[in-house]
Parts: C-alpha cells; structure tokens; sequence
C-alpha cells in the first residue's frame, strides 16, 4: 500500500518530467580561402561577426589557409545567415573576395 509522501513523489516526476522538444536543424558555416583576403581581415571577421576569442580566430584562419576551408560555426540556418551576409558586407568594404557557405551539419 502507497503511503501519502510516494503518492506526492510519483506526481512529482510526473510534473518535473519535460516534453520533447522540437530540434532546431544547425548549419555549418564554411570559411574558404582566396588568395587576396589578408590573414588579418579573417581573424577580424571571426572576433566580430562570429564572436571567437583571437586565439581561436587565429587556429581557424590558419586552418582556412592551410586546408583550404574551416567550419567556423555551427548555428541554426537563420542566424548563420546573417552572420554570412555581415561577413559579406565588411568584405565588400574591404573588397575583399572572401567566401562563405552554410552546409547542413
């Protein structure tokens, strides 16, 4: 026979317990390397717009420039967009010919 206090703990579990909830799909915002972009506008790029600390900036750009991409991001597909058309923007004000593309994670 249930006492009262495992009768409040069963309705308990009941309240705590969560509903699913629904999984926002994440993009990957890829960085690509050119050769006119400088070192420089990339690291900027990444502490501005995507919020990395200048130590992780710089192990991203050198990846960039090494294998010739790098993820920099993992977001949902609206706020990576806007992150790629911020980087677009200073791009062109610095007529630079960076590029960036959002690829389903």
């Amino acid at each position: 026979m249930m006492n009262q206090y495992e009768s409040d703990i069963d309705s308990q579990n009941d309240v705590l317990t969560e509903p699913e909830q629904a999984q926002i799909p994440l993009f990957h915002v890829v960085m690509y390397n050119d050769n006119f972009t400088t070192m420089d506008f990339v690291v900027f790029v990444l502490v501005r717009v995507f919020a990395h600390g200048t130590d992780k900036a710089m192990a991203l750009m050198m990846e960039v420039h090494h294998k010739g991409w790098a993820i920099v991001a993992t977001l949902p597909k609206e706020i990576g967009e806007m992150k790629i058309a911020a980087v677009q923007e200073y791009a062109e004000q610095a007529e630079f010919p960076l590029l960036l593309t959002l690829q389903r994670a």
